[in-house]
């Protein structure tokens, strides 16, 4: 892929939080930084991904079934230190690159989800790489590319609504079973809201609080609305759970949470960014 289109790609990235049109539109994408192999220099590639779950994503070296390997999976098997933008959340991971049994495991995992990377297999004799991305836990905050707590909400909002989205749509292009990789799109998508809404409950809906009381009626609405999408997300990843589970029951499930999760997301928008937006000392 030439660097002036992925640099393009890059810009758009960072510029619209995640959100590309072109050959990405609609995909899921991270910006990968690694460091180079020879020159120890730092390289950005836009790449494609698959969740793993428990801070982990899938990043696959297809170079689109060109005969050796790209670039970014050299640099990473000489540095495995890497970075990782996901429109979101920027942070430090640590490459594995698998091998063997647990390499074909994954691969056809994401087959099953993807079958273009069969497609790109077939066209080379190198063996496609997978490799896993753990993330590397720290200590502070999350780092979140929002210039305020306003826009960290919306952003973070936009990302559900992405990735929701994608799975709706994986779900309707599901066949007469639930594929392995889907299941942990699902289960993926209903822990980091969990992650989310817990955050919201311990730390920002207590800081609004004591700064704006007469927010109570507002958050107490909104803390009400989370016990009901914990609930709907617990129906849907015992549905999910199941290994006969049927993919239009599924479907049900995730549009009854995604009715609930829009109108809920759209309205604490419209509740606390103003709020959250305001200048330090400014009264509501």
């Amino acid at each position: 892929m030439p660097n002036d289109f992925n640099q393009q790609v890059i810009e758009e990235f960072r510029a619209n939080s995640g959100e590309v049109g072109g050959p990405f539109e609609g995909a899921r994408l991270l910006l990968l930084t690694t460091t180079g192999a020879r020159s120890g220099e730092r390289h950005t590639t836009p790449v494609g991904y698959h969740p793993d779950g428990d801070g982990r994503v899938l990043v696959i070296a297809s170079a689109g079934g060109a005969p050796k390997h790209p670039d970014w999976f050299h640099n990473l098997v000489a540095h495995p230190r890497v970075g990782v933008e996901t429109g979101v959340f920027t942070y430090e991971a640590r490459a594995e690159v698998l091998e063997g049994a647990a390499r074909d495991e994954l691969f056809a995992r994401a087959v099953e989800a993807e079958p273009g990377w069969a497609e790109y297999q077939a066209r080379t004799s190198r063996v496609i790489p997978v490799v896993v991305l753990h993330e590397i836990a720290t200590g502070g905050p999350p780092n979140v590319s929002a210039s305020s707590m306003g826009e960290y909400v919306k952003v973070i909002h936009d990302a559900f609504r992405r990735e929701l989205a994608i799975v709706r749509r994986e779900i309707a292009d599901a066949g007469p079973t639930l594929g392995a990789q889907l299941r942990i799109n699902c289960l993926t998508f209903c822990q980091g809201l969990h992650n989310h809404h817990t955050g919201e409950d311990t730390a920002m809906f207590p800081f609004l609080a004591g700064r704006h009381p007469e927010l109570a009626p507002v958050l107490d609405r909104l803390r009400e609305e989370h016990v009901r999408i914990a609930a709907l997300t617990a129906e849907l990843k015992q549905v999910v759970g199941t290994q006969s589970a049927d993919p239009g029951h599924v479907r049900e499930e995730v549009e009854r949470l995604s009715a609930e999760l829009e109108a809920h997301l759209a309205y604490e928008e419209e509740q606390l960014i103003p709020v959250l937006d305001l200048p330090a000392g400014a009264a509501h």
